[in-house]
């Protein structure tokens, strides 16, 4: 049996009302570490009717990001994890001390932090009237300076934040151990129709490596985990059908094949690796 060495530890996890950071709460409180749950509930949208809400595709992942985590805070507890829950945007700034705060109040120093919050919205070079259609069939906006920097304040700004600030706290009390986890995307690279997401991802990836390169000797690791495809809502069957060829694993991912993997980086058994970009996707890209 494997003791990944997380039992009594303090997790933070941010986004964590649905989909990859929700299975990641529940894995690591599986483990018997107090988790700290970080959401934020966006307003359900008014455009999509009652024949949407069962079928996946951009209107369930909507309506998954329009729920609060009573649900997964529910489900932790009823296994008997500890577990405590806090709602705020991390795009303003001063939200982000406010919730090690609380963490620590609740539970004490957070010792591993999951940067899994994330703002995803289409946008494209092209102007409308040229550029692709969304899963709404309307066309994709032109990248805007709002649309830019609403991405970044939450996929690279706030992420950066966090980690300076999750190692102020860790070297202040002189602590040895702490791991940090940063979630990507393998499109990081090159998004088309989704240029914002795509840039804010990847500089969060530069942001992790130089993090692992000047937190090191705190003996804290930082690594990137990039997802593939990942059934949370968003992925229709059309889209399912043409994405299931390029996946040599043969099917979509589940949000708990993410968290099984975050647990590991997490572990004691992943003590030696730091500074790392870890595809997750059945294959569907490889480094």
């Amino acid at each position: 049996m494997i003791d990944t060495g997380l039992s009594g530890k303090v997790a933070l996890v941010t986004g964590a009302n649905h989909g990859i950071g929700a299975a990641t709460a529940k894995a690591f409180a599986a483990q018997g570490a107090r988790v700290f749950v970080h959401y934020l509930q966006l307003p359900a949208p008014s455009y999509i009717d009652e024949s949407e809400r069962g079928e996946p595709g951009e209107a369930q992942y909507r309506l998954r990001q329009a729920t609060t985590a009573e649900a997964v805070v529910a489900g932790i507890r009823e296994q008997g994890g500890e577990v405590d829950v806090w709602e705020a945007d991390l795009g303003d700034v001063e939200n982000i001390p406010a919730l090690f705060d609380r963490a620590e109040a609740a539970f004490g120093p957070v010792e591993v932090l999951v940067n899994n919050a994330g703002h995803c919205r289409p946008d494209s070079f092209l102007p409308a009237s040229a550029s692709a259609h969304d899963l709404f069939h309307q066309p994709l906006p032109t990248i805007t300076a709002d649309l830019h920097d609403r991405h970044f304040a939450i996929n690279s700004r706030a992420p950066a934040l966090m980690m300076a600030e999750f190692g102020r706290r860790h070297i202040a009390r002189g602590a040895t151990w702490g791991r940090i986890i940063n979630v990507s995307t393998d499109a990081a690279a090159t998004f088309a129709n989704e240029v914002s997401y795509g840039a804010s991802k990847y500089a969060l990836e530069s942001f992790s490596r130089s993090a692992a390169q000047e937190l090191g000797r705190y003996g804290i690791t930082v690594n990137i985990l990039s997802p593939g495809p990942i059934q949370t809502g968003y992925i229709e069957p059309k889209a399912e059908e043409s994405l299931i060829w390029k996946i040599p694993l043969s099917r979509l991912g589940t949000p708990e094949d993410v968290a099984d993997v975050m647990v590991f980086l997490a572990s004691e058994q992943a003590r030696w690796v730091t500074g790392q970009l870890l595809y997750v996707g059945g294959g569907h890209r490889m480094g």
